[in-house]
């Protein structure tokens, strides 16, 4: 509810609208305006000095920068970038089942005779020990130097591994936006970085 003088309001008016049904419709028009943007911008190439090849945000990256630039205006010409909140929840949910499914139908063929494997075993206890020790250790500093509580530690740590599912168990537990507040505050570097860090070791 907007409190002002009438001019200021009929300003605002003019600005945001006035229909409860607008503010609850979703437009798509936005978001795959949003994606086509951030589809092309994830092509650009970025020449970084001593490489020879140049350096792309890819499909991930590209989108994301995209996205929260939009989001920061708001607004891109008549398009506005703002999304319900059950439209916003439906997307991130649906999203977060189709990156599992996809997930487990490409390791599923082979997974048990992988994981059963010499090599697979191997894979699996290195995998435990890069994926936990950096966990532990931020969580301990977080909680212990920070101060943060644990639904923050929780958001902090799963965009440090950029792992959706982790924030979804999270705000379910929680039952509030804390652990997505700080998912989002490190997920955008953490991804960034992981993009652009594995394109230049490719290159070394």
């Amino acid at each position: 509810q907007l409190v002002g003088a009438e001019s200021a309001l009929d300003q605002a008016t003019e600005a945001l609208g006035n229909e409860i049904r607008q503010l609850q419709e979703t437009n798509f028009a936005a978001i795959f305006a949003g994606i086509a943007l951030g589809v092309c911008a994830g092509l650009i190439p970025f020449q970084i000095a001593g490489f020879s090849s140049p350096v792309r945000l890819g499909l991930a990256g590209g989108p994301l920068v995209v996205a929260i630039l939009l989001g920061h205006l708001g607004r891109l010409g008549p398009l506005v970038m703002q999304l319900p909140l059950n439209a916003n929840r439906a997307i991130r949910e649906l999203g977060i089942i189709l990156f599992l499914a996809n997930v487990g139908l490409q390791s599923g063929g082979t997974f048990f005779e992988t994981v059963f494997s010499i090599e697979g075993l191997i894979w699996v206890t290195l995998g435990l020990m890069v994926t936990l020790i950096p966990l532990l250790i931020v969580g301990f500093v977080a909680r212990k130097v920070g101060g943060m509580n644990f639904m923050d530690v929780c958001g902090l740590m799963s965009g440090g591994m950029t792992d959706p599912p982790a924030l979804a168990f999270a705000s379910e537990m929680a039952r509030c936006d804390s652990p997505a507040i700080a998912y989002a505050t490190v997920y955008p570097l953490t991804m960034i970085l992981r993009i652009v860090l594995a394109q230049i070791l490719a290159q070394g």
